[in-house]
């Protein structure tokens, strides 16, 4: 499913700025739905661009991996990658128009190549399902010769239609 290019190019904006812009005032300033914000958040995503939304559900960010991520052995750490799981895939929900105002459910990531530090890689996000309070996504991190560092299973609260819970 193709998105015009008005809903594409609001998608991808309403990505970038919860990506992107780290700052709280800014989130109340616009009113869009954000991820929490704060010191952990623009520790992680610092440097983070994102490049494209191909359709809804659909995200790709560039990432050149900073020192201040690398664990003992001098590569991205695993618990930054969970995280950067957690961030993208949030932002790719948005993309599809809907609000992430919940908490994640489950992750599950397999580690499969190691990323070191200035190295410039892709993270993309797809939104497989969005019911009406759960969404489920994959995250692939690939080094740019393709080679995969981590792909991960992610699932969401997205938050209830009603309040009814």
């Amino acid at each position: 499913m193709a998105a015009s290019g008005g809903s594409q190019d609001k998608s991808l904006e309403a990505a970038r700025l919860l990506l992107e812009e780290t700052s709280p005032a800014d989130a109340e300033a616009d009113q869009l739905p954000r991820l929490p914000s704060g010191f952990y958040d623009a520790f992680v995503l610092k440097g983070i661009r994102v490049v494209q939304a191909l359709q809804p559900g659909t995200l790709l960010c560039h990432f050149t991996v900073p020192s201040r991520l690398l664990n003992s052995g001098g590569f991205l750490h695993g618990g930054a990658t969970a995280s950067l799981v957690d961030l993208v895939a949030s932002a790719a929900f948005t993309t599809a128009g809907l609000r992430t105002r919940g908490s994640p459910l489950e992750m599950n990531i397999s580690y499969l190549d190691a990323a070191f530090a200035d190295e410039e890689i892709d993270i993309e996000a797809k939104v497989l399902r969005a019911g009406k309070a759960v969404g489920v996504a994959v995250v692939e991190l690939k080094k740019k010769s393709g080679k995969i560092i981590a792909q991960a299973r992610y699932s969401k609260y997205l938050g209830a239609a009603s309040s009814k819970l």
